[in-house]
């Protein structure tokens, strides 16, 4: 083994792991186990190993890829911000790498170690439903690896991020329904770990306090962020003693579920129940009534967060570039469903 090259296979050998294994351990990277790591460099210094100078040369190239990470692909929203992304990165010649976590968190953590061993040069993520530990994103960003968070991000962490002005598109959304009259309005809130999904009840509870209107716990059904979520609030919304006049929903795929159960049992929307959902899909303008819905401006999203990307793969420099929020605003389309009252415009800007 000493009168020739030592290679990385060599080492996979000796120490009976996967060639991949030793190649992160030698190039630094963040996943492999101290021990392991510890072991391997210690045989490459042992049998004096040295590093390849054509594949050396290669790996310090930018493999011009950019990995996107969408929680899931059902609805609307991801592939049109992902039509945003391609906009801008193919323009300047890269390739994008595209993963779906089915709001799964160990699903996100294989596609996040896959997109790494693909050498990858940034990644543009929205996090699913089950994120809780940020550890995997914190020591990415440590290793001043490019990270653009967008929709659902990580409130904790230091780095880049596109979102919503949640808050404050809730709270129009919920005075819209009061101004139809509506005093008992039902929130279907969404995943408690999402930070949209804090800021959307935050919006909800203070329309409801700056009209006076009174809050009971019961008036806040959980839900998550498929259609068959609202469906199972419908039904607790139908054995309800007190009917709600009115419901605003996390998101259009809740809204639709539970407008078409309640509609099923001889609800009437909006006349018994007005609807309000979020994320303006494409459904929304098929369903009946038509869903009033917060549009969010979701090819622009796509579009800011390959520019924030960008700026920090252009960055030379050995110090990170300062992460950056950018808050979008929305817009309220107001349909058939919360009318309760004549009203002639037809949007909440």
């Amino acid at each position: 083994m000493s009168k020739q090259r030592v290679t990385i296979k060599d080492i996979a050998k000796e120490l009976k792991i996967s060639t991949s294994t030793v190649s992160r351990a030698l190039s630094d990277k963040w996943d492999v186990n101290p021990e392991t790591r510890k072991a391997i460099l210690d045989l490459a210094q042992k049998l004096n190993y040295r590093p390849n100078p054509m594949s050396l040369s290669l790996k310090q190239q930018h493999s011009m890829t950019v990995g996107v990470i969408v929680p899931e692909f059902i609805n609307s929203f991801f592939p049109e911000v992902i039509m945003g992304i391609q906009s801008i990165l193919n323009k300047v010649g890269y390739n994008i790498l595209i993963c779906q976590s089915n709001e799964s968190y160990e699903k996100e953590l294989a596609n996040l170690k896959m997109l790494e061993e693909k050498m990858v040069d940034g990644i543009i993520v929205s996090i699913t439903k089950e994120t809780k530990n940020m550890e995997f994103f914190s020591t990415m960003l440590e290793k001043k690896f490019p990270i653009v968070f967008f929709n659902r991000i990580c409130e904790n962490l230091n780095a880049s991020s596109i979102i919503i002005d949640d808050y404050k598109w809730a709270f129009n959304a919920v005075e819209h329904l009061i101004k139809q009259g509506c005093k008992r309005i039902i929130h279907l809130s969404g995943p408690e770990n999402l930070l949209l999904s804090q800021q959307r009840m935050n919006g909800y509870l203070d329309a409801l306090k700056k009209y006076g209107l009174s809050y009971t716990d019961n008036l806040i059904i959980p839900t998550g962020v498929m259609m068959e979520c609202g469906v199972m609030a419908a039904y607790q919304i139908l054995d309800m003693k007190k009917l709600p006049d009115a419901i605003f929903a996390i998101n259009d795929p809740v809204a639709i579920g539970a407008m078409k159960t309640l509609q099923k049992h001889g609800i009437k929307i909006p006349e018994d129940i007005a609807v309000v959902g979020f994320t303006e899909s494409r459904m929304a303008m098929i369903i009946e009534p038509n869903l009033t819905s917060v549009e969010q401006p979701t090819f622009e999203m796509g579009k800011l967060a390959a520019e924030l990307l960008l700026e920090q793969l252009k960055n030379n420099q050995d110090e990170r570039l300062s992460p950056k929020i950018i808050t979008l605003d929305a817009k309220l389309n107001i349909r058939e469903s919360s009318l309760k009252k004549q009203q002639k415009d037809d949007s909440y800007s």
